[in-house]
């Protein structure tokens, strides 16, 4: 279900207080909204966003002709992947050039007349979102750009009709032209604007990258793929099952839930003081995630706390919890009582139900008393640190959220002490 975006009126408004006007001409008036907001082929001077901060002010004037070579409306030396990861970077190094990047986007997505352009804009977009979030305060407003584009695709193929009638109308131009504004290429405006939605929400709440190693060619490579092949971060267990389908067929778990899970027993992390705790080094937990994505784990793989730390990380990420929303208000009900919440997992739906009791069968080998010996991790830890990773409270009452948090976790421990999980082994 998509939230109600802020109205057009809330974001007209959100406009006129934040964007920095520009001016044009000898008399210097002042650059409309509307023409502020809409595609431009030459430079800027100033940035789109009120902003004091010096270094910000030079960079975003740079920036505005990188957005503009990713779109290919400003020749370039560099490549497409070059020039987005010298974007990202710059972003993802610096905070205050994040909301800058993303209205200059729907700047340049905004009457914008060649759709191969339009579309590498979007794209950009979708890229960026894989990176970082925008601010909280600018959060709303791109949301609502971004919902608007979710069913437009007819709108844009008449808009962009009717600024090309307008154009040829002005200045007469050659028919070779004209066919390669209005030519579709690449995917439907409507595939990037919902990808970018649910990237979005994501984002808003996992803040994006994380380490000190600067993003990548292969990471920025990654992150467009993922508009077109779902990953299998993020995404629904149906979606993750879908895309093993062809590698995997036979296979009723996902791969690398199996995979993650095995690496960490293979590694000794049943053995290992404070496993799913002590969190793994985050660079090498974003270079394993990067190679799980594509079907690979590496051989050089040492500290158990990098698979665990990534496989908390999945099931976290998941667009619903393993445990469906509609079952929440079971779960918290039923945190004191062992016969109910046992009851509650043969409700689930059969793939969910396979998910978390392949978790539990996992949880229940740390919970074994000689494993508690090393890991000091007994059933209680246990159940502390991968309750947030199955259940998620929609409550924004910060006493409500506390409460269920207790009630989550004795969830989860009714389920690691009493759930019979023995048809688990040996499914794959």
């Amino acid at each position: 279900t998509l939230r109600k975006p802020i109205s057009q009126s809330s974001m007209a408004d959100w406009a006129s207080k934040n964007l920095n006007m520009h001016t044009q001409g000898i008399f210097r008036r002042r650059i409309s909204i509307s023409n502020m907001l809409s595609w431009n082929g030459g430079s800027i001077k100033k940035p789109m966003l009120i902003t004091s901060n010096r270094t910000i002010k030079k960079e975003a004037c740079e920036m505005f002709k990188l957005v503009q070579s990713y779109m290919g409306d400003r020749q370039t030396r560099m490549d497409r992947n070059h020039v987005a990861l010298v974007t990202v970077t710059k972003c993802w190094s610096m905070q205050g050039l994040r909301d800058e990047l993303y209205i200059q986007l729907i700047r340049q997505t905004t009457d914008n007349t060649c759709y191969r352009s339009l579309a590498w804009g979007w794209e950009l977009m979708a890229i960026s979102l894989a990176f970082f979030s925008p601010s909280p305060k600018f959060q709303s407003y791109l949301e609502g750009y971004i919902y608007r584009h979710l069913d437009s695709d007819e709108n844009i193929a008449q808009r962009i009709k009717e600024l090309v009638d307008l154009k040829n109308k002005k200045n007469s131009k050659s028919r070779k032209k004209r066919k390669q504004n209005t030519e579709d290429e690449g995917l439907p405006i409507s595939t990037y604007a919902k990808y970018c939605y649910r990237k979005l929400q994501k984002v808003a709440v996992t803040g994006g990258k994380k380490g000190l190693r600067k993003p990548t060619v292969e990471e920025i490579t990654h992150a467009r793929n993922a508009i077109v092949t779902p990953s299998l971060f993020g995404s629904s267990l149906e979606e993750i099952m879908l895309r093993q389908q062809d590698m995997y067929p036979g296979n009723k778990l996902p791969w690398v839930q199996t995979q993650l899970s095995q690496q960490v027993l293979a590694l000794g992390g049943e053995q290992t003081e404070g496993i799913f705790r002590i969190p793994g080094d985050i660079d090498e937990v974003n270079a394993l995630k990067l190679q799980v994505d594509q079907w690979r784990i590496p051989s050089g793989l040492s500290d158990p706390n990098v698979p665990a730390s990534l496989l908390k990380l999945w099931y976290r990420e998941l667009e619903e919890p393993v445990i469906p929303q509609q079952f929440y208000k079971e779960c918290i009900s039923n945190y004191e009582n062992p016969d109910a919440a046992v009851a509650v997992v043969q409700l689930l739906p059969e793939l969910n139900r396979l998910v978390l009791c392949y978790l539990i069968h996992f949880l229940q080998i740390f919970a074994q008393p000689s494993n508690v010996g090393r890991t000091k991790m007994d059933v209680n830890n246990l159940a502390m640190v991968m309750a947030p990773n199955c259940l998620r409270c929609q409550s924004d009452d910060p006493r409500i959220i506390f409460e269920n948090t207790r009630k989550e976790m004795s969830f989860l421990r009714m389920l690691i002490v009493h759930l019979d999980t023995s048809f688990i082994k040996g499914l794959v």
